[in-house]
């Protein structure tokens, strides 16, 4: 086989690959039917929202079915994801914490018995739409060796403009908070350090209609 025609080949693949739908995942119970598909690399991420996201962020798609008469409260914090690659887990961000006038720093932490511990590494980046990020530094815990990974913002205003389009389109995609009485729909922007993929995450429920947990699976 020639250089070219392996080249060819792989060409050809990744073509296959990055058209291939994105994993998803499902879990009910008697009040609420969650259905979710992440979006964990650049390529997907783009085709969902028609922008690029910083690195480090993983999109996930959810559609929320309410299985009863009553009305759910729902608050996008009753949502967490998981990686079982490192014990990585976050909460969502917020348009303007991606997107916006502020100056963010990730800080990953490691629950060990209850204390919190940062990465000491410093931190690059960082204004308007650029996402700064942390580099690898030493880290220390107190506790044993199965404590849990997380991941926490750092926020400081800066004097640039927010209106610009990827924020907009974030604001206008993302899951809306309130009372769940109807199926309903949205984005959620979980911050994840390092590269994830779909088969390692595990989102978690814990509003008032859960718990409920799904894995991610390719079609």
């Amino acid at each position: 086989m020639t250089l070219r025609m392996l080249a060819a080949g792989l060409g050809a693949l990744a073509l296959l690959e990055a058209a291939a739908p994105p994993a998803s995942g499902r879990a009910a119970n008697e009040k609420i039917e969650i259905q979710a598909t992440v979006y964990a690399d650049k390529t997907a991420i783009r085709s969902l929202l028609g922008q690029e996201l910083p690195e480090g962020i993983v999109v996930v798609e959810v559609r929320l079915t309410p299985k009863t008469a009553a009305a759910v409260k729902l608050w996008r914090d009753d949502f967490t994801l998981r990686s079982d690659k490192d014990g990585q887990k976050s909460t969502p961000f917020d348009p303007s914490q991606i997107a916006g006038s502020s100056v963010l720093a990730l800080v990953r932490t490691y629950d060990a018995g209850g204390v919190l511990v940062e990465d000491r590494g410093p931190v690059w980046g960082g204004v308007g739409g650029t996402r700064p990020r942390r580099m690898p530094g030493p880290s220390g815990g107190i506790g044993n060796a199965a404590s849990q990974e997380g991941t926490q913002a750092q926020v400081s205003q800066s004097g640039e403009a927010d209106d610009n389009p990827l924020l907009a389109v974030l604001k206008a995609r993302i899951l809306k908070e309130g009372e769940l009485s109807a199926p309903a729909a949205g984005l959620l922007y979980f911050p994840m350090d390092g590269k994830h993929k779909p088969k390692q995450l595990e989102l978690h429920y814990r509003g008032e209609a859960g718990p409920l947990d799904l894995r991610f699976r390719k079609p």
